[in-house]
This record gives C-alpha cells, structure tokens and sequence, in this order.
C-alpha cells in the first residue's frame, strides 16, 4: 500500500529546505568564496588635491601643501635637515578623518621621501584645518617640491584574501611610494 504525502506537508517540507540551503550559502558552508585581491590605480600627485576613496571617487574633502621649507627638527637638531611643510584641507568630508601620502620629492619628481599625513591630525572641533610637519628626506638639498597623493589611506583593515578568505580581498589603497620611486 503506497502512503500519499498530503501538499500541505510537501510544501513545508520544501520550505524549510531551501531555507536551510540558503543559510548555509549565506554562512559559507559548502559554498566555494571567490574572494579576490586589487589595489587601487595611483592618483596622479600635486601640491593640491582632492582625495579620492578607493573606486576613484571623491570624499569631499582637498588637501593642500601651502608652504615648506628645510631646516632642522627643533626637537632634533643634531639630525640636521628635514623637510617642515605647510598643510590643510577643506571639505565636507572632514569628518570621515581620509589620509594620504606626503612625499618631498626632486627636479625629476623622484621620491625622496614620504609619510601619511591623516586629517584628523589637523581638523580640530572648530578648526583651523591647517597644520606644520616635519618629513624625513634622502639628501634633504635635493627637495624641490612636496607633494600630495589623492588617494585616501584610512582604511585600517586590509586583510587579503590570504589573510581572511571569508572577510579579506576587495579594493585596497595603493602602497606608499618608496624612496626612488618616480610620481
């Protein structure tokens, strides 16, 4: 005697199949992560910019050397010459606290050196956004211009795909121009 599954009953049944399923697709189990790696394209380098995230679009906010001059670090003098710049930054964004790079670099724009600069460090509760700095250079003498990268440097977690396959890959900030390395 064959025993007949009433409708209602196969319907619940399949429910709460596909409800199971999709739980374990959401959680990972069993399903295979197609986690993957970039870095963001460069922004081109200048005295001002407009800091960009990690798609290339803008935060609202510019940055800007205003000024810089070479001359010992008051705290270090012994260390000789560094490169004391003028910053600030405007824009809407300020409070998402973006940060980029700052490099001084020669006739050539070869990079001499380079530091990230947070805004954070700069924007008070009612301002001024400008600030003064020191950055360490190769051959200090050679400094002909410091400047800004656009692209925006505050994103903490850059855990790849190696680190965390589940939670890692995505777009990343480019890398820090090294010593040597042409803008």
């Amino acid at each position: 005697m064959e025993r007949e599954v009433a409708p209602v009953t196969l319907a619940r049944i399949l429910a709460g199949t596909s409800s199971a399923l999709a739980v374990l697709g959401l959680s990972g189990c069993g399903v295979l992560w197609s986690c993957s790696d970039s870095t963001a394209e460069r922004g081109k380098a200048g005295v001002r910019v407009e800091i960009v995230d990690e798609s290339g679009r803008p935060v609202g906010v510019t940055a800007e050397v205003t000024g810089w001059r070479r001359e010992p670090h008051p705290q270090v003098p012994a260390e000789g010459d560094q490169i004391h710049f003028d910053i600030r930054f405007e824009g809407a964004g300020q409070g998402s606290e973006p940060a980029i790079d700052v490099c001084a670099v020669d006739e050539k724009r070869v990079v001499l050196g380079c530091q990230t600069m947070y805004s954070a460090q700069v924007f008070g509760p009612k301002g001024p956004y400008t600030g003064d700095y020191y950055l360490e250079a190769d051959r200090p003498e050679r400094v002909d211009e410091v400047l800004l990268i656009p692209n925006d440097q505050s994103t903490h977690d850059r855990r790849t795909c190696e680190d965390d396959i589940k939670d890692g890959g995505g777009v990343h900030p480019p890398d820090m121009p090294e010593r040597g390395e042409q803008l």
